[in-house]
């Protein structure tokens, strides 16, 4: 469990729960994600969970484990139990919680919000999976290269299914890149068509419009809320969109899987929700990723993020393997984090 909160001064008492993809950390993805530059400036609190190696060995939240999708179970119940830390340890307005996550941190997002809806105001997704996409390591192979289409009906009910609550629903956007090659963009449909059936909304968006040279779709409800959001960055594969610099809309450092496409994802993440009001300092820029800190939860350790994020060419070769498929098969389910190595 890592966490950030802005120096001493006015915050606004709401948190956002940030969780890193496959090979990477909580102070990894934060850097590059460029959360703790924005909460430092805006005075927002992050909580980071961190997966540990003695659950995936390649560091990844077990996203289609049902042991740890299920709400009162396994990885979602240790990242729920976070949230109520943080609530209670820095006076955070319940009414103010947010989840996003890259890759499996992004299908474990959708974890999230459907087993705990009435804990997040909003969630954000990027390069995720629908709820329900995966229930085991063949699924999940097949959810992610080849993408699982379903009627928007059959989507929506997993997420009925995963709770007793019966809303109001959290707020959702979706962010996928259209060349994403590890996980297939079709994904990002059918997170669209499981949330607006959750929401009761029309298949037909309320608008459309340019944000920073990339299309974004919005569905709004009867009475101009906005509910569902998709960018689609054209021409991107898979990570989190960046727009690094020092400008009001620009944060983050590229990397693995942290892509300069001229769009801040992080921000306008934030924006959406309603985190970025008036700047508190004007040093921000200084604040590096190292500014997290670990917290140790009361009971047992608590585990972290399952993620898909892996070097597109690393699957890609699986295909070029010849002759013993058990071994062609094995290793690239340990590739992608879905299976463990002989010990």
């Amino acid at each position: 469990m890592f966490t950030y909160v802005p120096s001493p001064g006015e915050t606004s008492s709401a948190l956002v729960v940030v969780l890193h993809g496959c090979t990477q950390n909580a102070a990894s993805y934060d850097h590059g994600a460029g959360w703790s530059m924005l909460a430092e400036r805006y005075g927002f609190a992050l909580l980071l969970p961190e997966q540990q190696r003695s659950n995936n060995p390649k560091s990844c939240f077990n996203w289609f484990l049902p042991g740890d999708i299920t709400r009162g179970q396994g990885e979602a119940l240790s990242i729920r139990q976070m949230v109520e830390r943080m609530t209670i340890d820095h006076g955070i307005d319940p009414r103010r919680v947010f989840v996003t996550g890259l890759s499996a941190g992004g299908a474990m997002t959708s974890v999230m919000l459907a087993t705990y809806p009435e804990v997040f105001a909003g969630g954000a997704i990027i390069a995720g999976l629908p709820y329900g996409a995966a229930n085991n390591v063949q699924t999940a192979l097949e959810s992610m290269f080849q993408g699982h289409s379903r009627p928007a009906g059959e989507w929506g009910d997993l997420v009925r299914r995963a709770s007793p609550h019966n809303g109001p629903w959290p707020r959702i956007s979706v962010w996928h890149g259209s060349a994403d090659g590890v996980v297939k963009p079709t994904n990002a449909d059918e997170i669209i068509k499981q949330w607006i059936d959750v929401h009761g909304l029309s298949s037909t968006p309320t608008l459309h419009e340019i944000v920073d040279g990339y299309p974004r779709r919005v569905w709004r409800s009867a009475d101009g809320a906005e509910l569902v959001a998709a960018y689609t960055i054209t021409g991107m594969g898979h990570g989190t969109p960046l727009a690094t610099g020092h400008s009001e809309d620009r944060c983050g450092a590229a990397g693995a899987f942290l892509l300069e496409v001229g769009i801040s994802s992080s921000y306008h993440i934030a924006r959406d929700w309603g985190l970025t009001g008036p700047r508190r300092t004007q040093a921000v820029e200084e604040i590096e990723a190292t500014s997290i800190s670990p917290e140790q939860p009361d009971g047992e350790d608590a585990p972290g993020t399952a993620d898909a994020a892996h070097p597109e060419a690393e699957y890609a070769s699986r295909r070029s393997l010849p002759l013993d498929v058990h071994a062609v098969i094995s290793k690239a389910l340990r590739a992608a984090g879905l299976m463990k190595s002989p010990q």
